[in-house]
């Protein structure tokens, strides 16, 4: 089997897709704009062959590198970088190169489009906000007379909650309407506690793992607050999330795939959405959860992610057994700008026999996962909630 992944030294724990897949017996085949020498060996060690394009934005540059792997290699039997960012190239290079284990680029809008997403919720009887494609003025003051103030503003086509405005009043809302950049849609604002339901789907859009993970009230105020970032993975997944998250995915048809599914739980009812304690669509990504999720996956639920994507790639079937014990695993962030109660030392001293991650993060992550993080594993929700505190309490 020859599998091109795009980009696999980004996240740099991508590593692990690929090493899984070379003990599956793989050819991988790596196409990334950092030089072969600048790779970590462990990723190194994973690729048959790595494809050195500094500019992976020119899609002719990227259609020869496949071209040169198909040459080289025979039919490529996977084209995937696991990346919200380049999912719509996967899907180009995958219908150009015939290569049908994956989203097609006829379909890929429903991916990544914001508004485009509502159609396939509908289609799925799956709750989710109102929402408006920004247009003339006059309409959108029409869909805030509708749904009422306040509504988020969000890229219709966007990456993470860059951009991302929660607008309060006439006046807010002029101001982002004359300074927008670029496509925009405007969502009804919803009222709950964000989480996600997390999976690796098969080609039948069957889930062969399922996770869920609770996070902050909004991840765009981490950003444009200059917050703390703090989540967890936990033990098990509510039934009816799981229900609205195995309904979205046969919806989408995201078969083949990492997926992660973000919901609203309601923290009140909200008319024709659901009664509090329900849940309500965000938005879908076609991928895994950011950062270090996976690897949180892992120490929470005692099984290896990464391998049950592989073993989906090759057999199309779950080898990773049960594991007999679970966890909540949390990761905590720090930022080196702010003066906390507790130091580094008093963190470790504490929590270091249950630490399974204790890193610096590069500098692009910092304005929302912090410049330090740690990442523990711990028996009760209580557990979290009181490292959250301890780690992150400021002066």
């Amino acid at each position: 089997m020859n599998f091109i992944f795009i980009s696999p030294q980004f996240p740099r724990t991508y590593w692990n897709f690929c090493d899984r897949l070379k003990q599956n017996g793989v050819n991988v085949l790596g196409i990334g704009d950092t030089p072969y020498d600048a790779l970590e060996d462990v990723l190194k060690n994973s690729l048959t062959e790595y494809y050195y394009l500094p500019n992976m934005e020119n899609y002719d540059e990227m259609y020869r590198a496949v071209a040169f792997y198909a040459f080289k290699y025979g039919r490529i039997d996977w084209i995937e970088s696991n990346n919200e960012y380049w999912l719509e190239t996967d899907a180009r290079l995958r219908t150009d190169f015939h290569v049908t284990t994956g989203i097609q680029e006829d379909q890929i809008r429903f991916f990544k489009s914001k508004a485009d997403m509502k159609i396939k919720y509908e289609e799925g009887g799956v709750p989710t906000a109102r929402c408006h494609r920004v247009g003339s003025f006059e309409d959108l003051q029409a869909f805030i007379e509708l749904v009422g103030y306040p509504v988020i503003a969000k890229p219709e086509n966007g990456v993470g909650a860059a951009d991302t405005y929660k607008i309060e009043n006439d006046e807010e809302l002029k101001a982002f309407y004359e300074t927008r950049h670029g496509e925009y849609v405007c969502e009804q604002f919803i009222t709950g506690d964000i989480v996600s339901y997390d999976a690796i789907i098969d080609a039948n859009c069957e889930p062969l793992f399922e996770s869920m993970t609770a996070w902050p009230p909004s991840i765009a105020d981490i950003v444009n607050k200059d917050l703390d970032l703090a989540y967890y993975v936990c033990k098990d997944v509510p039934e009816k999330l799981r229900k609205l998250g195995r309904q979205t995915v046969k919806s989408f048809h995201a078969a083949n795939r990492f997926v992660h599914l973000e919901f609203f739980k309601l923290s009140k009812a909200h008319k024709g959405l659901g009664k509090k304690g329900d849940y309500v669509a965000l938005e879908v990504n076609m991928r895994p959860a950011g950062g270090y999720t996976p690897d949180m996956m892992n120490y929470a639920h005692s099984l290896d992610v990464y391998q049950i994507w592989a073993d989906m790639v090759t057999v199309g079937k779950r080898l990773v057994p049960e594991p007999e014990k679970e966890y909540f695993c949390v990761y905590a962030g720090r930022k080196d700008s702010k003066e906390y109660v507790h130091t580094h030392e008093e963190i470790l001293e504490k929590y270091g026999a249950d630490m399974k991650m204790c890193e610096r993060m590069p500098e692009m992550m910092v304005r929302t996962m912090g410049n330090q993080m740690y990442t523990v594993r711990l028996e009760t929700e209580k557990e979290v909630k009181e490292l959250i505190r301890f780690v992150q309490e400021e002066k």
